[in-house]
């Protein structure tokens, strides 16, 4: 599934989604690049996809500003392994992190390590 808007803001796209195979162009995978962008891998302001960086970015692996993801490393990180200033989640590694196992300059949770 391949789309993407008419309208941009600058030369991306208000909207894109690319999801799963094109056998058009012989990807495997769809990238999608926009302000909001939907699939495998996304890449916008709000992203959502496998892989996902972004100001909001939610993925698997998200990378961002205020990343949500089973592996997210951004300023305020949530997810099941977070990185960042604000860190939530079973495993929180940052200045601020909370979580499982929590490790940083002030951590809070059930196992906080505090490091350095």
């Amino acid at each position: 599934m391949r789309y993407q808007s008419k309208l941009t803001i600058g030369k991306l796209p208000l909207v894109s989604i690319a999801l799963g195979p094109d056998p058009q162009t012989n990807q495997n995978y769809g990238i999608a690049v926009g302000v909001v962008a939907i699939g495998d891998l996304a890449f916008g302001v709000a992203s959502i996809g496998v892989l996902s960086a972004g100001v909001l970015p939610i993925g698997a692996l998200a990378f961002g500003i205020m990343s949500i993801g089973a592996v997210s490393i951004g300023l305020v990180a949530t997810g099941a392994a977070a990185i960042g200033v604000l860190a939530t989640g079973g495993l929180a590694i940052g200045l601020y992190p909370t979580g499982g196992l929590a490790i940083g300059a002030h951590p809070t949770g059930a196992l906080p390590i505090r490091w350095p």
